[in-house]
């Protein structure tokens, strides 16, 4: 078996594994009973809180929601920052490199009577920041622009995107930095929310953060019982909040000498598709080599994902949380090309391939290609 759609979800790291196993079984009071045992794991929890914002190096002026994961940390930022602030205005802008989380949430405010703009990218895959300025009014409560997307990679420029926003007193903004954690560098600092998926850098996949700046309010989204914050009720995840900490420590420590891995094995399989002239990589080079998306003239993606599927080699053509038959929003975002975005491949890297993996993946793809085109 060949393993290549690590950009859907990451193997949890054996350590991180070892630590949930050992929390679940000791962390099984309720943090937020009002006993010794419940005040103990509030107090376990809250150092963790106090280790995820260092490893972010975020200060003091951030605080997290704990949620079930990316999706809803995603849906809580859009809706619970457009419900509270909607006296401001009812004016969003996303990105057109979002998550489906981001753009169905988006839509579905749009039901509501908020106005949704997408900000287009350029060639280079990186946000049009001189159509964001033209969109900005002070009737804007929200700008949510991913850090580094799911299936291209490209790395977003958010300390741009704060600059031009920071004149706006009622805009808040957003990043789904589910991607960038544990692949790249990051600076938060300054960003009003910022979503956290452990699963995607090695923890346990059945959490989510939103870290918040403290003066900015949300509208929950669920509701119920008191919780480690007002905003997302419901008892805290003791050990996975424990044991993603400790994922999180790893990825960071890790990042540097995997990314050097991960690059080259990218290089590997680049100068391979370069063989083919009917292979027309959507990358850019502000992608990161986490990812290789690519597309074969006149080849269905599904029948490609099929056949490696066939052979036990298992990619995807976009992200998981799309509709199988549908072409790639993101590469349709970049390229504008329905063609290409109809026939994309999306193959995501990790420090778990081996080169073997790379091997064995890229002796069938040949064999695959050299019949078809």
């Amino acid at each position: 078996m060949v393993y290549l759609d690590y950009a859907a979800g990451e193997k949890i790291d054996d350590y991180v594994l070892n630590l949930y196993t050992k929390y679940l079984k000791e962390c099984y009071p309720n943090p937020n009973s009002n006993h010794t045992l419940g005040k103990k794991m509030n107090e376990m929890i809250e150092d963790a809180s106090k280790k995820y914002l260092t490893y972010l190096n975020l200060g003091d002026s951030y605080e997290i929601v704990y949620t079930s994961g990316a999706t809803e940390s995603n849906n809580l930022a859009l809706k619970g920052t457009a419900h509270r602030y909607r006296n401001f205005g009812k004016k969003i802008i996303i990105s057109s490199m979002e998550h489906t989380s981001i753009t169905a949430s988006a839509e579905y405010l749009s039901r509501e009577g908020y106005e949704i703009l997408v900000c287009p990218v350029k060639d280079n895959g990186r946000l049009d920041l001189d159509a964001l300025k033209s969109m900005m009014n002070y009737d804007v409560i929200l700008v949510s622009v991913t850090s580094l997307d799911s299936e291209l990679s490209i790395k977003q420029d958010l300390k741009e995107v704060l600059n031009i926003t920071k004149n706006y007193k009622n805009a808040h903004v957003h990043t789904d930095a589910s991607s960038i954690v544990g692949k790249t560098d990051f600076d938060f600092n300054g960003i009003d929310l910022i979503t956290i998926a452990p699963h995607k850098f090695g923890g346990v996949g059945d959490l989510g953060l939103l870290v918040k700046k403290k003066d900015v309010y949300l509208d929950p989204e669920i509701s119920g019982g008191r919780s480690t914050t007002i905003y997302r009720a419901g008892s805290p995840n003791t050990p996975s909040i424990l044991a993603n900490v400790e994922a999180l420590k790893k990825a960071l420590e890790d990042r540097k000498e995997n990314y050097k891995y991960v690059e080259s094995l990218y290089n590997t399989i680049i100068d391979n598709l370069k063989k083919y002239d009917k292979v027309h990589i959507n990358n850019t080079y502000d992608s990161t080599p986490y990812i290789i998306n690519f597309s074969v003239d006149s080849v269905s993606s599904n029948d490609l994902v099929k056949y490696l599927d066939d052979n036990k080699i298992y990619v995807s053509s976009k992200t998981s949380c799309c509709p199988i038959n549908a072409p790639s929003k993101l590469v349709y975002a970049l390229t504008k090309n329905k063609k290409l975005s109809s026939e994309s491949i999306r193959i995501s890297l990790s420090k778990n391939v081996s080169r073997e993996d790379i091997e064995i993946f890229l002796n069938v793809l040949d064999n695959y290609l050299e019949k078809e085109i």
